[in-house]
């Protein structure tokens, strides 16, 4: 009878530890860019499937002003708007999961979490070489980013 206190403490703890989430990978836009062909290696491959933060800005690919749930992540500020969109491997189709909602914004960096797919997504703005099934969108912060390396 003593014996089953351990052994369900054991299990208990093994489950709690397979249970915990993947801390996430944060990811540069210069690896994303490596993805030239679908064909060839490159670091960007190694991201498929794979828990990622990535910073950037919003491209909004709903109406709501307010609140979005699908967009493109993109390396810099007004993009596809005001200029020609970047190319395939520089923007991210975001899908939040949960049916979760981020605040719209073209202008604030952002840092989306969650699990990149290295497959090409067609957009209103052409070919996009990455999709995620985003988990968490927050403000990004560069300086502090920069302070943690």
């Amino acid at each position: 009878m003593n014996l089953r206190i351990p052994v369900l403490s054991v299990l208990l703890s093994a489950t709690l530890l397979l249970a915990a989430p993947v801390p996430a990978t944060q990811v540069s836009w210069n690896t994303l860019k490596t993805l030239t062909d679908t064909k060839a290696p490159s670091p960007a491959k190694s991201l498929d499937k794979k828990i990622v933060a990535v910073p950037g800005f919003m491209v909004p690919l709903e109406d709501d002003a307010d609140q979005v749930t699908e967009f493109l992540l993109v390396p810099f500020s007004g993009a596809c708007i005001h200029v020609p969109p970047p190319p395939p491997n520089q923007m991210i189709y975001i899908k939040l999961k949960n049916h979760g909602k981020a605040k719209m914004s073209f202008t604030d960096p952002i840092i989306v979490t969650g699990q990149l797919h290295v497959s090409t997504v067609d957009s209103p703005y052409g070919d996009v070489s990455f999709s995620m099934d985003g988990d968490s969108v927050g403000p990004y912060d560069q300086e502090k980013a920069q302070a943690k390396k």
